[in-house]
């Protein structure tokens, strides 16, 4: 793509919709009618596809600015439920035990330390609600959770010059963003997605019962989520139930009378 041809359309460029445009551009059969071949010769087809790489790199480079904010949404849009999509049924999906887990770094980094789910969560957090969109074709509009992605880059060194930043999931899916991307006020290193949190709490004749209720909405497992928000709920009402009885006067029991004042010492008479 020559210069000329950016500079002649880079006004018109600006106007679309980035994702919209990636969306409805080339798609790997019109690219091969382009340029003459089937995608029966692995070597046309990687010739196909870097060719397909470079063109949409060139024009995310053109239509990208790191300062165009996606549109954000109230709760009420949330997509309900989130859709499941994965290259497998979401019973398969892995199961991963948040105690252990470590997130490991590689590559142009200063500090390749592993990271823990609970030193993640005790950076700075940050949430949003805006559309996810797929490259399969459909969207929906979730909430995410997480540390902002280029404060994390920062803290652990990484070398901003850098291309892309690859990823290796826990069910061995790869995929990578380019850093200008990764350096985007709205990308997160995301912890959580939206939830739904129950409680009730009712009247007996011996005091009070508590229940709660607390259930993923995007997805099938919660990496101890669930767990974890239920243990520290539970814990913050059991030290606030004890400052409250610590420090509150102890009120006489049903049926029981308070004592009558002690009287005044016989030293104290007269004065």
């Amino acid at each position: 793509m020559s210069k000329s041809f950016v500079a002649d359309h880079r006004r018109a460029l600006s106007r679309l919709d980035r994702r919209m445009f990636l969306r409805g551009g080339f798609s790997v059969g019109a690219l091969s009618l382009l340029s003459g071949c089937t995608l029966s010769d692995g070597d046309a087809v990687d010739r196909v596809l870097w060719t397909m790489s470079r063109l949409n790199d060139r024009l995310q480079a053109v239509l990208f600015s790191p300062h165009r904010l996606a549109a954000t949404f109230p709760a009420s849009a949330i997509t309900e439920p989130f859709p499941f999509n994965a290259y497998y049924p979401e019973w398969r999906a892995p199961e991963v035990d948040g105690t252990t887990y470590r997130l490991e770094l590689a590559g142009l980094i200063a500090d390749k330390t592993p990271w823990t789910l609970d030193r993640l969560r005790a950076l700075p957090q940050t949430s949003q609600i805006t559309r996810h969109v797929c490259v399969e074709g459909w969207s929906a509009i979730g909430e995410w959770r997480g540390v902002t992605f280029s404060d994390f880059l920062r803290r652990i060194g990484a070398d901003l010059n850098a291309r892309y930043v690859a990823f290796r999931c826990a069910d061995d899916y790869t995929t990578s963003i380019d850093m200008p991307t990764a350096l985007h006020p709205q990308t997160l290193l995301a912890l959580g997605w939206r939830d739904e949190v129950a409680i009730r709490v009712a009247g007996t004749a011996q005091g009070s019962t508590i229940d709660m209720r607390s259930v993923p909405l995007g997805g099938f497992h919660d990496f101890g989520e669930n767990g974890r928000r239920i243990e520290e709920f539970l814990l913050a009402l059991d030290q606030k139930i004890t400052l409250t009885l610590r420090d509150a006067p102890q009120a006489p029991a049903a049926g029981e009378t308070e004592p009558p004042p002690a009287p005044p010492d016989e030293g104290d008479a007269g004065q």
